[in-house]
């Protein structure tokens, strides 16, 4: 089949790369034309595992080209699929102008029937919307179909080649058959297709993710009142998660959730439901906590330190808002660095595909190090905010000598209390017991 894909941000590329490796003509359209001539030098603008291995596949077999020119898109594609940022708006909305702009040059381009494909996270009745900016030019028939993804951020290929579901709000018999056909090769093993209406669509996505936002936010919740009253979340954790009815996923505790979708898509719910005169009361209280959730540590280094962290370094491992990625988008790092910078820390860090674009946004206010074992040097304290798996095996010697103290906040528990008290050293972590403080 001929497809295109308009925007080639996280989503788009995944999708486009993904699409044309099951046989299908991909045309990915973007208006950054330096980054659609790297794209076709075969430069892979993201991290995200394997994604590079089929890129350059798909590239190399002709299945796969990009253009900035939409209106080549259009002529090529049959299915057009949107997959266009929807960034949070001052009200914590999302925001559609490039849904919609892109919507009207569609009107005004298209001479032939396509099935447009609403990608991008967007609000209850967006299809409507889509559908009636592209009617008011449009010589042809069309039809607005919702396909929202579920991609997760380090597993984006897996998730789209293997889906567990495939979600299709269309209320078109012939766009319906087309979004049959073209998913068909990801769901040999039976997982379904599910149709529904437009609007169900949208807001299927939204519930997805906020309800796994509010998973994860309970758990957090239950981690602190563990510290106030004793108890290890950990057995907590596993407690809860052999009840087939809670299962096993989402109940870390940590630092807050962050990246790309979660945080806006709760904010965006919320205030949907606000605009229709309904309260989101779990919403905003899921909001509220994981605030708080992303500086929770800093109270506890600033008591470890009597309360003065003017000269002090701080050595960080993890950047990322999640591991396998390199997005820092609503990342609690970025939390705990402004704090902790604002009262005059000195911050060594590392994280291993994150770093340049922390740099792009901190500049010279961190000391960048080019191991995870340098940012430990002559550093007062090390600090965890994201759970690579190079950091889950720690090296308690060499880590004892480089650190001016044995202390370590870790902000997504990845060691073992005994080990750390063993060891030596301070061991401050979420919902469990502080080791040797």
């Amino acid at each position: 089949m001929k497809i295109t894909v308009v925007g080639t941000g996280y989503v788009g590329l995944v999708t486009g790369t993904c699409l044309a490796e099951t046989g299908n003509e991909v045309v990915c359209v973007d208006i950054d034309a330096e980054k659609v001539g790297k794209m076709q030098q075969g430069i892979v603008p993201i991290y995200e595992p394997h994604l590079d291995v089929i890129f350059d596949r798909n590239i190399n077999a002709g299945r796969l080209t990009f253009t900035t020119s939409l209106e080549e898109g259009l002529e090529h594609g049959e299915i057009v699929f949107l997959a266009l940022p929807t960034p949070e708006d001052e009200d914590g909305s999302a925001d559609l102008r490039y849904v919609l702009g892109v919507s009207e040059e569609i009107g005004q381009k298209i001479k032939s029937y396509k099935v447009i494909v609403d990608k991008s996270t967007v609000p209850v009745g967006t299809a409507e919307k889509v559908h009636a900016i592209i009617a008011k030019n449009a010589g042809c028939e069309f039809d607005v179909v919702s396909n929202p993804e579920f991609l997760r951020e380090g597993f984006a290929v897996d998730d789209f080649l293997k889906p567990e579901r495939i979600v299709v709000g269309s209320s078109s018999e012939r766009a319906t058959a087309l979004m049959r056909k073209l998913y068909s090769p990801f769901v040999r093993s039976g997982n379904p297709i599910i149709i529904m209406d437009e609007k169900s669509a949208e807001l299927t996505k939204y519930a997805a993710n906020s309800f796994l936002a509010t998973k994860i936010t309970f758990m957090n919740e239950i981690a602190n009142y563990c510290e106030k009253v004793g108890a290890d979340v950990d057995k907590v954790r596993v407690g809860m998660g052999t009840d087939s009815r809670i299962g096993k996923r989402f109940l870390f505790p940590g630092i807050g959730y962050g990246g790309s979708c979660f945080p806006k898509d709760v904010k965006a719910l919320q205030k949907a439901g606000s605009d229709q005169n309904y309260d989101f009361k779990i919403l905003e209280a899921v909001i509220d906590v994981n605030n708080t959730q992303k500086t929770i540590l800093l109270p506890k280094i600033e008591s470890y330190f009597k309360g003065n962290l003017k000269g002090k370094t701080i050595a960080i491992w993890g950047l990322a808002f999640k591991p396998e990625t390199d997005d820092i988008r609503e990342a609690p790092s970025l939390y705990m660095m402004k704090e902790l910078l604002e009262k005059g820390a000195k911050l060594q860090v590392f994280d291993p595909e994150a770093m340049p674009n922390i740099k792009k946004r901190f500049g010279a206010n961190l000391i960048y190090a080019e191991a995870m074992y340098d940012a430990l040097e002559n550093a007062d304290a090390l600090l965890i905010c994201t759970e690579w798996s190079i950091f889950r095996t720690l090296d308690f010697d060499k880590a004892k000598q480089l650190l001016n103290n044995p202390i370590i906040f870790d902000g997504r528990n990845l060691y073992n209390l005994e080990d750390m008290g063993d060891a030596g050293f301070g061991y401050i972590s979420i919902g469990r017991k502080e080791v040797g403080v």
